[in-house]
This record gives C-alpha cells, sequence and structure tokens, in this order.
C-alpha cells in the first residue's frame, strides 16, 4: 500500500503515524510544504513572548522521529496538482522543478489559509513593511525579523480571537505597547459578553489598550511608520499583526473535483472520504461533524484536526475508523486568566432547536477557608424540556484548572448527560484541594435550581 499524504502538520502527520500503527507494511511519503513538519503552530505566540526561548521546541516531534516511526518525509515539496484517475499528485521540489509520485490511497491535510478582512492597504503591504499574518513558522519568522529590524516598540493587533489575545499578550510580555482592536462588541466572540467584559478588563489591567466595536478599514504606512485607521480614530505601531481568523485551504482539492461542504470546506463523510476516490482528506481544509447538532459545520482546531487525521490514515490502509464528532472545546490563557467553552452557546442551542436555559454562577476552586482561593466564573447552557446539557463556558485564574473543568462537561455532553446527571456525579472529597465539586457541581446544581424556579413562574 503507497499512501501519500499532503500536509506536514497536525492532520497529516497524525494520519501517516496512524496509517503506519495500523499495517507498518505501509509505504507512506509526506509531502511538507515548508522545513518544519509537526510544528505547534499554536505555540507560536509562547515562543514570540520568550516564554520557550528555544523555536525548535515547538517540535511535537522532530525529523528523525518521524523517519524511525517509517514516515518518508519531502520537505519543501509543495503539491501543485492531483490527478485522482491517474492516481498521481504533482508537486514542486526545493529547487523549484517539478516531481510527480503515484499512490494508491491520499490523504489531504492542506489546513487553512489567513482569512484577510476587506482593509484597505492589505493588498499591497506586508512583512517587509511590518504587517503580518500569523499562521506558519515562516509568518513567525517574519514577525520576529520585523520586531528586531523595526527596533519595535509598540504594536496593533487587529482581532480579538484566540490568537490575537495570546498575541496580545506576547507582544506586552516582549515590552511592546499594545493595541488590541476588534469589530465586533467584545473580545474573544466564542463566549458571552458576560464573561468576555472582565477579560477585557484583564488585558487593560496589563497595560493592553483594548478597543472593541472597532472597525478597522485603512492600514498605511509612510515608509517608516505604520498606522491603523478605524470608524473611531487612528492607531499607531511599529508592527501590525492582521489576525482575523482562518479559511479553508482547498485549491489543489478542487482543481482535483472534489466536493466542498460548510463555508467552503472540502466535504467528507465520518470516514474522512471526500468525493474522489480514494482520497481522503482531514484537518482545517474540511469540514467537521458537530456532536450536538448531529451535523456538518466548520471548526478549525489543532486537537480536531489529530483526531481526524488518525480516522483518515487508519482507513486509508484498510481500517474502519468513524470520526466522533467535535464539540468546539477549547480554552485560552491571557495573562492570569483562562477562559474555556465546550458545546453550544444560548443562540446557537437555540437556532439548532432546543429551548436552551443559560445559568451564571461563580464560585470557589477550591475551599474558602484554605488560602489562595480564586473565583471560578461558569455559565451552564441546557435544556429546558430534556435537561440535556448542552454547553457550558468557565473563566478563572491560570491555576483553577480551567482546561480541566471543561474538559468534564465536554466528557458529559459527548455521552449525552442530563444537567442532573452532574450534579449528582459522585466526585472526589478532597478539601481543602481544589474538588470538581467546588465548581463544576454547584454551577450544574444552580441551573437546575434556576430552571426549577422557570418552571413555576410558567405554569403561574
Amino acid at each position: 500500500m503507497r499512501l501519500l499524504v499532503i500536509g506536514g502538520s497536525d492532520a497529516g502527520i497524525s494520519a501517516g503515524l496512524a496509517a503506519r500503527e495500523y499495517d507498518p507494511t505501509a509505504e507512506v511519503t509526506l509531502l511538507v510544504a515548508d522545513r518544519y513538519p509537526n510544528f505547534s503552530i499554536c505555540g507560536i505566540p509562547y515562543h514570540v513572548s520568550g516564554d520557550v526561548p528555544q523555536w525548535r521546541h515547538l517540535a511535537h516531534r522532530s525529523a528523525d522521529d518521524l523517519k524511525n516511526a517509517g514516515l518518508h518525509l519531502r520537505l519543501e515539496h509543495r503539491a501543485t496538482t492531483i490527478d485522482p484517475q491517474a492516481h498521481t499528485v504533482t508537486a514542486t521540489t526545493p529547487d523549484g522543478g517539478p516531481v510527480t509520485l503515484d499512490y494508491d490511497r491520499l490523504v489531504v491535510g492542506t489546513g487553512a489559509l489567513p482569512a484577510l478582512p476587506p482593509i484597505t492597504g492589505l493588498e499591497h503591504l506586508g512583512p517587509t513593511d511590518g504587517v503580518h499574518v500569523l499562521h506558519s513558522m515562516g509568518d513567525m519568522f517574519a514577525v520576529l525579523t520585523s520586531l528586531e529590524k523595526r527596533a519595535a516598540r509598540s504594536a496593533v493587533v487587529v482581532g480579538a480571537g484566540y490568537i490575537g489575545l495570546e498575541m496580545a499578550e506576547a507582544l506586552t510580555t516582549r515590552g511592546l505597547q499594545v493595541t488590541l482592536l476588534e469589530q465586533l462588541d467584545q473580545v474573544m466572540p466564542t463566549i458571552d459578553a458576560d464573561l468576555a467584559a472582565p477579560l477585557a478588563e484583564h488585558l487593560r489591567e496589563h497595560g493592553v489598550n483594548v478597543q472593541h466595536g472597532t472597525k478597522v478599514h485603512t492600514i498605511r504606512t509612510d515608509g517608516t511608520s505604520l498606522a491603523v485607521d478605524t470608524d473611531r480614530g487612528s492607531h499607531p505601531g511599529d508592527i501590525v499583526l492582521v489576525v482575523t481568523g482562518v479559511r479553508p485551504d482547498v485549491d489543489l482539492a478542487v482543481t482535483a473535483g472534489a466536493e466542498l461542504g460548510v463555508r467552503g470546506a472540502i466535504r467528507v463523510d465520518r470516514q474522512m472520504r471526500t468525493s474522489l476516490p480514494e482520497v481522503y482528506a482531514a484537518g482545517d481544509c474540511v469540514h467537521t461533524y458537530h456532536r450536538l447538532l448531529d451535523q456538518d459545520v466548520y471548526l478549525p482546531l489543532g486537537s480536531t484536526a489529530h483526531k481526524q487525521g488518525r480516522v483518515a490514515g487508519i482507513n486509508a490502509v484498510g481500517g474502519d475508523a468513524t470520526f466522533a464528532g467535535s464539540l468546539s472545546t477549547q480554552a485560552v490563557k491571557v495573562f492570569d486568566l483562562v477562559a474555556a467553552g465546550t458545546g453550544l452557546r444560548d443562540a446557537a442551542a437555540r437556532r439548532a432547536g432546543f429551548d436552551p436555559i443559560t445559568v451564571a454562577t461563580t464560585a470557589d476552586d477550591h475551599k474558602a477557608y484554605y488560602p489562595g482561593a480564586t473565583p471560578v466564573h461558569l455559565r451552564i447552557t441546557g435544556d429546558r424540556r430534556t435537561g440535556r446539557l448542552l454547553g457550558a463556558q468557565l473563566l478563572g485564574a491560570r491555576g483553577a484548572e480551567i482546561a480541566k473543568r471543561v474538559d468534564m462537561y465536554a466528557t458529559a455532553i459527548s455521552y449525552g448527560a442530563t444537567v442532573d446527571d452532574i450534579a449528582d456525579l459522585d466526585l472526589s472529597y478532597t478539601p481543602p484541594l481544589g474538588s470538581p465539586w467546588d465548581a463544576v457541581q454547584i454551577a450544574t446544581t444552580a441551573w437546575r435550581r434556576q430552571l426549577r424556579a422557570g418552571l413555576t413562574d410558567n405554569r403561574a
């Protein structure tokens, strides 16, 4: 079996390793467009900040590790054409020449590209001008070069999603004065405004100039300095970072005839098969099955890409694996706070046909009588009719295990638990440590109490 994998990030590496694990006789070749296979792109802000001094430590595995696992790496090989009838892929080599490779099965893991908003100036400004995107190791090196060459003391970050928040922290940690601009009315649009507001205030407390509800219309330069013009004024900066989301990278697959699905991503089934014969796809270039919605959505996440890649790799060499689906479980650290969420928020749940109730609660991360207790803010969403747990959002201190607490909710949602099921779980009794009961079950008990109060009011 000759398996060819296009892509050397989460999905592609996971597919190659899973294929070799399932069938050690499989000949697995990976086409990697750059020189950095299996690097943590999500870890880039922490090298920029200096928290991870050595950039090579961002690699999950070294090239030698991958070769020892039986993968044949073709670095700096960018795939240009897929011929599904001939079962071949043409790529450019490091010297710019073409090479054609045969395959029996193919996995496409081309990932995503930065989604750039319609900002005047972006069409001609780039890294040499101090204007950057951040989606690859090459982008990271370009940002670091700009910081050094421009002796940067200030930065403007456009976009207050996960990467925008992390880079605002990273650049502030480096000593820059950072302005963070967001078009929507809050930072981190994936959580409710009640949790986003204290997160924005935390950024301000650390010196970040946070401006949400602000639309950027122009980025300009006089050849030396940069300025970002918005509907609420202008913001100068030595460098500008535009991190406003991603879009699936599908040109290669589309040219080969692959069907597209949600938001223009490659259409796949839960075995990660595309519409092309013997061709699988995984990661940020494909749409994703959502476990609660029972439908496909577009949710680009590294953790999802790993799981999809594993399914694609196993099935490509004769296995029978199924992608279980995603709940979009995510967490982000911003200075000393962590925000996390899983499942559906109130509005999304209502659109999906549920009758949601979202209840806010605040609880200590461990027993208040023991020194160092910090508040955890929680928002629990459940279905009024069935009591089914639909989603959870948390905000708390970095040491409050926010990411692990949200994982408890994600696990419960995955197995169809009701809010009552969470409230009645026999969790550890561990005073004075951070028993999950303190926050997780107090929040679900509060939801149950609010539901009963609401039902009483409805009957009245």
